[in-house]
């Protein structure tokens, strides 16, 4: 079976052109993307066909979960669709079905190859139902300061959906410094998220710079986190610490997100081919 690594801003999957093809792909992903006897990745994406939109878009973590959505992901499939010939390479946006919905992308090129892709990701989902997240009290949507107590640290976390679901908290200390391989299995696996969650530790740098490192549900900590991003910026804007438009820098690059407080919000960032190879 072939398949191609891809990276956008370090956060990397393995891709696999599945629209003949059907395998245990749970089994797979966790095989696949074990760092030190398969491939090594975040977990596998494939490209299968679509009754609604250009293509489909399934991915799983390298727990073998399978997630609703993946915003540096989607980048790189678009590239992978493109640079493969599986649509035609035209000047025009694509459409993916997700399990979080149809998602419109732009590829963005630089002499004629695909770079990168700005991604519509949709509109944030604040509803604690539907993030879900389970509170203890009634708050109003949207929740940003919600406070929780892991492992004797409290937190002021803020939640909401971008098709999966995100925990946002700001602080003070560094987040390079902060214990994210021993807080962040806490967060996710908390009894609070009935599906586990994404969770997000951000600096404030300035209105319009964001620094933040984020541990993926299924796959610990990642290198970036398209959805994530997104969660931190919507977050921030509702809390008036960035403006509509702001950069990310994950440690796997940066990420730029906007998002007028009411629309739909929109992803930018890199999309870049590691190396291809088969899997026996």
């Amino acid at each position: 079976m072939k398949f191609t690594k891809m990276q956008g801003a370090g956060n990397d999957y393995l891709y696999i052109d599945a629209r003949n093809m059907e395998k245990d792909w749970e089994r797979l992903a966790i095989d696949m993307s074990n760092r030190h006897f398969g491939v090594g990745s975040d977990g596998i994406i494939l490209i299968q066909t679509s009754d609604i939109a250009d293509l489909k878009m399934r991915m799983f973590n390298a727990d073998g979960s399978e997630g609703e959505m993946c915003g540096n992901g989607i980048r790189c499939f678009a590239k992978y669709s493109l640079d493969k010939g599986i649509i035609p390479n035209t000047e025009g946006n694509l459409q993916v079905e997700t399990l979080a919905g149809i998602r419109d992308i732009v590829p963005i090129r630089a002499n004629g190859v695909v770079v990168a892709a700005r991604v519509s990701m949709g509109k944030p989902i604040f509803c604690p139902a539907d993030v879900p997240v389970v509170l203890d009290a009634d708050f109003v949507n949207p929740v940003t300061n919600y406070p929780v107590t892991i492992s004797d640290l409290n937190f002021e976390m803020g939640f909401v959906s971008m098709g999966n679901p995100h925990a946002v908290t700001f602080i003070d200390q560094p987040v390079l410094d902060f214990p994210l391989h021993s807080i962040g299995p806490v967060v996710e696996n908390h009894e609070m998220f009935p599906r586990r969650v994404n969770f997000e530790i951000v600096n404030i740098i300035d209105e319009n710079h964001l620094t933040a490192r984020v541990w993926e549900r299924g796959s610990g900590e990642t290198m970036a986190c398209g959805t994530g991003a997104c969660g931190i910026a919507v977050v921030s804007r509702l809390l008036g610490h960035t403006s509509d438009r702001v950069n990310i820098t994950l440690p796997g690059g940066m990420l730029t997100i906007e998002w007028d407080g009411v629309g739909e919000v929109f992803l930018e960032g890199p999309a870049e081919e590691v190396f291809t190879g088969d899997w026996d």
